[in-house]
């Protein structure tokens, strides 16, 4: 049995419906904002948390919209799964105001409707993206 690393992790739309996406200093996968809960955090409020810390949006854990519960490869670990619950901030962002900050080297906004890249975390692309497209 493969290891599990407990994640949350949050969909940020840009007016253009563009998906931003993170790649973490020391790493080539780019995925959502997002992380480990703390010890007594629920995934909502890891979620809260992280999104502020990574990426300088604030949104409390009661706006974030449930998204969906996946287990995936992780991108990032070798021989690793995470189990990830993944959420929505609500309403959209303008890219310009979103900031690369904690852990994050790099920030990128997808169109969720393309083909996706190489580099994107299996957690997107056998998930999150399938998802995203069969929505109205």
């Amino acid at each position: 049995m493969e290891s599990r690393i407990v994640v949350s992790a949050v969909c940020v739309f840009a007016h253009d419906g563009r998906l931003l996406t993170v790649r973490k200093r020391g790493t080539d996968r780019f995925m959502h904002p997002g992380g480990k809960p703390e010890a007594g955090e629920s995934a909502a409020d890891a979620a809260s948390r992280e999104l502020e810390e990574e990426v300088g949006i604030v949104v409390g854990p009661g706006a974030l919209e449930p998204v969906g519960a996946w287990i995936a490869r992780a991108a990032n670990e070798a021989g690793m799964d995470i189990e990830a619950t993944v959420f929505a901030a609500p309403g959209t962002y303008d890219p310009g105001a979103v900031h690369a900050a904690a852990e994050i080297a790099e920030l990128r906004w997808i169109d969720p409707a393309a083909e996706p890249g190489p580099d994107l975390a299996p957690l997107l692309i056998d998930h999150v993206l399938p998802l995203l497209a069969r929505r109205p």
